[in-house]
């Protein structure tokens, strides 16, 4: 092979090496610039959203990103709603929307528009407790109190439920009458996490609101 050749060869190799660089360093100058670009224009995708929550109307201009978990305690200050795993796991934020529990953890609040919804601050005061609160405090059911929230909004909309006719996977007759069983309790309790274990005396607690006392 000639000098010549040689020469020619290097050239082109750089060459070549020089685009190949420049073809790999666009694509991820784009990118960083499109992805800095929302941020640096601070746009934020807000949406106006109004439901009735323990019987007040609140109008919100949230996030459209923001749970329903996340509006009710740091938009509206009812913090009694608990975050606990934030992956709708365990039952510390569940609510009762129309009439339903709901993990509110695991559902936007701009969802929910005209809903209404029933937090743990709705149910009683210390003067005047819901019943199921009371069966609480009773049976001890509430331990250190962090999923109690949770467990009583549950319990409440559960017993809806069971006043309804709403089978369950513990239920036996499926046409019949359904009863708040220690079967049917555990069963339908069973995606919320008490982890001091106070679950007999959640139990009680319930059924004695049911009217089933063992």
């Amino acid at each position: 092979m000639e000098h010549s050749d040689l020469t020619i060869s290097r050239r082109d190799l750089l060459v070549v090496g020089a685009a190949s660089v420049a073809a790999m360093n666009a694509p991820s100058d784009a990118v960083a610039q499109a992805a800095a670009a929302p941020a640096s224009a601070g746009e934020v995708p807000t949406a106006k959203v109004s439901f009735e929550v323990n019987g007040q109307t609140h109008a919100l201009d949230v996030d459209t990103r923001t749970t329903l978990l996340d509006a009710l305690r740091e938009h509206l200050r009812l913090t009694g709603t608990k975050k606990g795993c934030d992956h709708g796991q365990c039952g510390a934020c569940t609510v009762i929307v129309n009439g339903r529990r709901m993990n509110a953890c695991l559902s936007l609040a701009v969802m929910h528009e005209g809903h209404s919804i029933t937090t743990i601050e709705g149910l009683g005061t210390p003067d005047n407790l819901h019943p199921m609160q009371a069966a609480f405090v009773k049976h001890d059911g509430y331990q250190c109190g962090y999923c109690t929230p949770g467990q009583i909004c549950a319990a409440v909309a559960m017993l809806d439920e069971i006043r309804d006719g709403l089978p369950s996977h513990a239920t036996r007759d499926l046409l019949g009458p359904v009863a708040a069983s220690e079967d049917e309790v555990r069963e339908r309790m069973s995606s919320n996490i008490c982890r001091c274990a106070a679950y007999p005396n959640i139990v009680a607690a319930i059924r004695e609101v049911a009217g089933e006392r063992s």
